[in-house]
């Protein structure tokens, strides 16, 4: 995330003080970020290319989203791969992940959960990775980010928006949470994806919908709340939006007696692992986290972090689509854009 570890507050808020000083370097990011999106080299691959974005950075429900698109392809009899770029991960050149010898630290936390469901690659090279999902067999690209630095020509791009957040306070990084010019973002965009309920997803979806921009509309549901109705529990999350894993958590039935943010793709130190465990343990408590952050130490080793790979549950996340067959409609779009060249 460019400048910050974590959202700063003040993003999602009414403008003020803080984002008016950064006005100048978000004027300077907002015209190369314009620029690389109108006039960057996109790439031709020889797959069809759906591309998942956020607007803004972080918490819309972007990977969510991915997966959702992948379930959607395989029931259509579609073989789909992930590319992505690996946040966090260090790895250099294009790599088809194998979750069983890789981890967080090589290929981030996102590809280790889109590989579960089908062949992943991380790549910073777009093309080298679609490169590597042709020579896997798959016939789908679900490109998970990817979307502002236009490498790659896609078939059709989905924006995706959490509808509490909005557009935060609608200014450009690092003054606001918004990746690239508004107006430049949704003229390279197809569809629009509006997550969960609130008034500023509500109105953002309603103003594209009059523009002519299709909108659709999601929610996140745990397919496993069930387990968690009536616990008592310690939650942590390392994520770009931890209030909306506690509030998924609350609707479960769950009592959060101790709620632990960290950064975004954090990974987690052995004393913090430490500190989670003995603080559980003295309460009484159940330690519950997300898939992403249970992806970051799920391979460790020994010592506290193994402590809670064993201990920590995971609250299941799965994208619901508000209208029956729109992930197949989205799909059958890219698929005949790709079809005609």
């Amino acid at each position: 995330m460019p400048l910050f570890g974590t959202a700063p507050g003040f993003w999602w808020r009414e403008p003020g003080l803080l984002s008016r000083a950064l006005t100048l370097p978000s004027l300077a990011y907002g015209a190369v970020s314009r620029r690389n999106l109108e006039r960057g080299t996109r790439v031709r691959v020889p797959l069809p290319v759906v591309c998942v974005g956020n607007l803004t950075v972080g918490g819309g429900g972007k990977t969510p989203t991915a997966l959702a698109l992948g379930r959607a392809a395989l029931a259509i009899g579609r073989r789909p791969g992930f590319l992505s770029r690996g946040h966090g991960g260090q790895a250099k050149a294009a790599l088809l992940v194998d979750s069983a010898r890789h981890g967080a630290d090589l290929v981030g936390d996102e590809p280790l959960l889109l590989a579960d469901l089908a062949p992943t690659v991380v790549a910073k090279d777009r093309a080298a990775g679609a490169a590597l999902l042709d020579q896997a067999g798959c016939d789908l690209i679900v490109m998970d980010d990817g979307f502002q630095s236009a490498r790659l020509r896609f078939d059709l791009a989905l924006l995706v928006v959490d509808a509490r957040r909005g557009l935060g306070n609608g200014a450009l990084l690092p003054a606001g949470p918004l990746r690239a010019p508004l107006d430049t973002q949704l003229a390279h965009a197809d569809a629009l994806l509006v997550v969960g309920e609130g008034p500023r997803g509500d109105a953002l979806g309603a103003g594209l919908a009059e523009s002519g921009l299709p909108v659709h509309r999601a929610r996140l549901a745990a397919p496993n709340a069930a387990e968690f109705r009536g616990r008592r529990c310690l939650a942590f999350a390392g994520i770009a939006d931890p209030g909306k894993f506690f509030a998924s958590l609350r609707d479960a039935g769950t009592e959060i007696v101790v709620a632990r943010s960290f950064p975004d793709h954090h990974t987690l130190s052995e004393s913090e692992a430490r500190e989670l465990l003995s603080e559980a343990d003295s309460l009484g408590l159940d330690l519950v986290t997300t898939a992403k952050d249970r992806a970051r130490f799920g391979r460790s080793a020994g010592g506290p972090m193994r402590g809670l790979n064993r201990l920590a549950r995971v609250l299941e996340v799965e994208l619901e689509w508000a209208e029956p067959g729109a992930a197949e409609a989205l799909l059958s779009e890219a698929l005949e854009r790709f079809e005609r060249g």
